[in-house]
């Protein structure tokens, strides 16, 4: 592991979802504690999507910003909000120059499949929608998340291309959630790893779908077909259970034709770039902003 970040090991925390509520509020304590950005180079709406129900978004619009993504935050399915994914979204916005529109969408298991997938796919929509009004080129908009909100953007990716939706232009997946089958190696053997391993993964899984059978929307990985997709940026974490699914995406989307970027960082876990003093944090999150920025700016 990164030296750097195997001294606060001991100190991080272990993500427990047996209760949701409680994780809630501990990860709502812990983002407090991570300091936000300067926002005063962009300015910071909330804005509500109307759907059924209505959709809640924080709007991060940079000066003279290029390019919108659709962001969804991470957190199991189970956890997160638009004030926890505050500090991550201010840095893509300052780090890429595009608007960021960061999704409040519904979490589980008060609300399952597809519940948060309906929520991103009615903003990425209404950003298409309401390009003019937004400000925006609607031939530029990206779709993006950390973790299991990556999951929803491959997912939301899919859904567009099924349904012939808003053309969107990249895909900016971070440590994505790809799989429920758990079947890799590193599904397999990651079963102490800081605070993501396979026990933790296995119950965000389960509070997502309950008991409904997984499906390409709900788990990209079982899509048989993945041309026509756009292209994509893929950061993996070594020590992450959800490295190799990650990976194997990234394969089986350039063996479809995709145009794909695939970074696997070395020596560090799943979450560890909220360590914003290890210069490997520092760099994972820059090339993050980089790569939105080369992908919406081309």
């Amino acid at each position: 592991m990164d030296p750097e970040l195997e001294v606060f090991v001991p100190l991080f925390p272990r993500a427990d979802l047996t209760e949701p509520v409680a994780e809630r509020k501990r990860l709502a304590e812990l983002a407090a504690t991570v300091p936000t950005p300067e926002t005063a180079g962009m300015e910071v709406e909330d804005r509500t999507v109307p759907a059924d129900p209505d959709v809640a978004v924080r709007i991060y619009r940079p000066h003279q910003a290029h390019g919108t993504i659709v962001w969804l935050h991470g957190g199991a399915w189970v956890t997160g909000d638009l004030d926890t994914d505050r500090p991550w979204a201010t840095r893509l916005a300052e780090g890429s120059g595009a608007v960021v529109i960061s999704v409040g969408y519904r979490l589980a298991p008060e609300d399952r499949f597809p519940a948060a997938l309906d929520d991103a796919y009615a903003v990425l929509t209404w950003t298409a929608e309401h390009a003019a009004e937004l400000g925006i080129d609607p031939e530029r908009i990206a779709v993006g998340g950390h973790s299991c909100g990556a999951g929803l953007a491959a997912a939301v990716a899919l859904r567009a291309r099924d349904q012939q939706g808003p053309p969107i232009r990249f895909q900016l997946l971070s440590q994505p959630g790809l799989d429920d089958r758990q079947e890799t190696w590193s599904q397999q053997n990651f079963t102490d790893t800081p605070w993501m391993n396979r026990d933790a993964v296995a119950a965000s899984w389960r509070h997502y779908l309950g008991s409904t059978p997984a499906t390409p929307y709900a788990a990209p990985a079982r899509a048989t077909d993945l041309s026509g997709l756009p292209p994509a940026y893929i950061a993996t974490a070594e020590f992450d259970p959800l490295r190799d699914e990650g990976i194997a995406y990234a394969l089986r989307l350039m063996q479809a034709g995709v145009s794909v970027e695939l970074h696997q960082w070395p020596g560090t876990f799943h979450g560890s770039q909220a360590i914003l003093s290890a210069q490997v944090s520092q760099r994972q999150l820059a090339e993050l902003g980089a790569a939105l920025r080369r992908a919406l700016t081309a």
